[in-house]
This record gives structure tokens, sequence and C-alpha cells, in this order.
């Protein structure tokens, strides 16, 4: 199976799908995409894989959301887009794409359903326990 994260590896959520994939036995392709953004073209298919507009993709804690005013609704898709590719702070994360698709892993357990062997039991940084449900 090829899988790619999107990863920044200051975010705990981003920290957690890479763990439990590589726990799963995986050993994807980590993108810092902070240091190696995608490109626009691969951004706008990124966005369509998941099935979410550029707004639902955007970040706003921890960035300039604010202060470039993201949040006025009569922004076009290719404005935020361009806002994203300017700004790459302002792409959620992460994002894994595999053969079984690509989503948005928010929450981190999202990321089960991408993998070919997912982890039974898995204990986030935080202390929280996620199981995938097949076992006892």
């Amino acid at each position: 199976m090829t899988l790619t994260i999107y990863h920044n590896p200051a975010c705990g959520t981003s920290r957690n799908v890479l763990e439990m994939m590589r726990q799963s036995g995986e050993d994807p392709q980590v993108i810092e995409y902070l240091q190696s953004p995608p490109t626009r073209e691969r951004l706008v298919e990124l966005i369509a894989a998941i099935g979410i507009t550029p707004r639902d993709l955007l970040r706003k804690k921890g960035t300039p959301y604010e202060e470039l005013g993201l949040d006025n609704p009569g922004l076009t898709d290719d404005q935020l887009v361009d806002a994203m590719m300017a700004h790459p702070i302002l792409i959620n994360r992460p994002i894994v794409v595999s053969d079984r698709g690509v989503a948005l892993c928010r929450p981190s357990e999202k990321v089960l359903a991408l993998l070919a062997n997912p982890v039974s039991s898995f204990t986030k940084e935080d202390g929280e326990i996620v199981t995938t449900g097949t076992s006892p």
C-alpha cells in the first residue's frame, strides 16, 4: 500500500496519525508540508479527493487566518487556495493519501479507515485510547 502523510511535526494530531500508521506496519512517505508545500495543483487535487471545500481545509488556530480576513464569506475558493499557498500553515493537517482514499485525519483515528492493517488499539499522546472495535 502506498501511503503519504502531509505532516507537521509540531502538531500532536499529526504525530498521533503518523505513529498509528507506523504501528500498523506502514512506512509512509512523510511530507513536512511547511518546508515542502504541495503545488497549487496538488493542493486543489487533495481538496477534491477529500471531498471538502478550500474553506473546510483552512486552519484557524495558530495561523494568520484572522489577520488575512479569511472569515470573509465573499472570498472565492481560488482566493482561499491562494492564501494557503502563500501561508502553508493555513493548510489543516494531517492529510493522508492512501490506496483506500484521502482524508483530513482530524480526529486522528480517521486514519484507521485508510490502513490495510490498522492497529487494534492506540494510546494518543494525551492518554486517550483509540480502538478499532476489532479486538475483544
